[in-house]
């Protein structure tokens, strides 16, 4: 069996579809990537047996069909430093032998029988689908995926949350100290449905989404999610188990209202954070009309920092300690030049918004006072 393809088209999807496979595996021939020939089409699979990503190039030549497994690796490393020329494949599927023709030279190595590569379960009939632009998706996915958990006895936290009703599809991530909440309008259902997307298929679709508005479409099960967008499929295990109620942590009335620009804060608060202590990362901010003073200390070094910020604030005189760190990545996953940050009182968390919202979206992110020793 012989094919024609581009070697830089081949070197980058390979590229991206090794970031599915794990370092080790209990399957050996995990480790490879699946090769099948069919209609002029090369589709490649990588799989970690929980995540399963496939992607299809179509071939300048071709003569035969067929299927074999190559060790990543090699192919990778092979093909990475290729300038961009056609590439010949020379395959033998009765002795699994490659041989790679291009250029100056020619590669040779020993190729693992297809039948062996565990088998993609599709989605059965009766699952809920969402479709959504790739742009909307990415978008969301950036702004979410920090605030995951990381936490053994509640996995439930450390994934995406899509929860699909009739007044809008809400794509919420949270650590228990943070959280971010996004809703789109736009995509709606009268069935309520739900499912928590792991960190990992997440992190590979923020790497393979493009900004275009292409469809992508979503389908999903109890236990399973195929996602279907303009370069391939991701088949992937979804986490078991009831997310919690988020809303409810969401405080209603936040009678004082303070908008600043937001590089202007996030740049204050990285020039303070480093004098603030180590363990609690706690910064201060003591408000009044017009002014915000931010102010870090660590009293083991004796060291402090304090700056002020001229900001739009209406409400009552107010100090209120936040995790500079964890302020710093709610502020960088914002695109809003300005942000409002809506409050209660210093015992209860702090609604941070962008002033400029997504069209038919509304972003929301919180983030849980830290206690101030007066």
């Amino acid at each position: 069996m012989r094919f024609t393809t581009s070697s830089s088209a081949l070197s980058s999807r390979l590229q991206t579809l090794a970031r599915v496979i794990n370092s080790k595996n209990s399957i050996p021939i995990l480790e490879s990537f699946l090769f099948e020939i069919n209609n002029n089409q090369l589709r490649i699979t990588a799989s970690d047996s929980e995540n399963v990503m496939q992607s299809v190039i179509a071939l300048d030549q071709c003569d035969g069909e067929g299927k074999f497994a190559v060790p990543s690796r090699t192919v990778i490393e092979a093909l990475k430093e290729l300038p961009e020329q056609p590439l010949s494949f020379d395959v033998d599927l009765t002795h699994f032998t490659v041989k790679i023709i291009y250029l100056n030279g020619l590669y040779n190595f020993a190729a693992q029988n297809a039948e062996e590569y565990p088998p993609v379960q599709p989605i059965s009939d009766g699952a809920t689908v969402i479709t959504m632009g790739a742009n909307v998706l990415s978008d969301n996915i950036n702004r979410s995926i920090f605030a995951t958990a990381q936490d053994e006895l509640r996995p439930v936290m450390n994934g995406i949350f899509f929860d699909l009703t009739s007044a809008g599809l809400a794509i919420v991530a949270s650590d228990g100290h943070k959280l971010v909440r996004n809703s789109n309008y736009a995509i709606k259902s009268d069935n309520p449905a739900s499912f928590i997307l792991p960190k990992k298929p997440a992190t590979l679709l923020k790497s393979v989404l493009g900004k275009d508005a292409s469809d992508v479409v979503i389908k999903f099960n109890e236990r399973n999610a195929e996602i279907r967008f303009a370069d391939g499929i991701l088949f992937c295990r979804l986490i078991e188990g009831r997310y919690p109620n988020y809303n409810s942590v969401i405080p209603a009335n936040n009678p004082n209202n303070l908008t600043i620009d937001r590089k202007a804060l996030l740049g204050a608060l990285k020039r303070v954070l480093p004098f603030a202590s180590e363990s609690s990362q706690l910064i201060r901010f003591h408000l009044e009309a017009g002014k915000l003073e931010l102010s870090s200390e660590d009293i083991d070094f004796a060291t402090s920092a304090k700056e002020n910020i001229t900001c739009d604030y209406n409400g009552q005189p107010m100090s209120i300690g936040f995790k500079g760190s964890s302020l710093t990545e709610i502020l960088s996953n914002l695109d809003s030049d300005e942000v409002e940050i809506k409050l209660a009182d210093p015992s209860r968390a702090g609604i941070v918004v962008p002033v400029d919202q997504p069209e038919n979206e509304d972003v929301l992110m919180l983030i849980m006072p830290m206690l101030l020793n007066d």
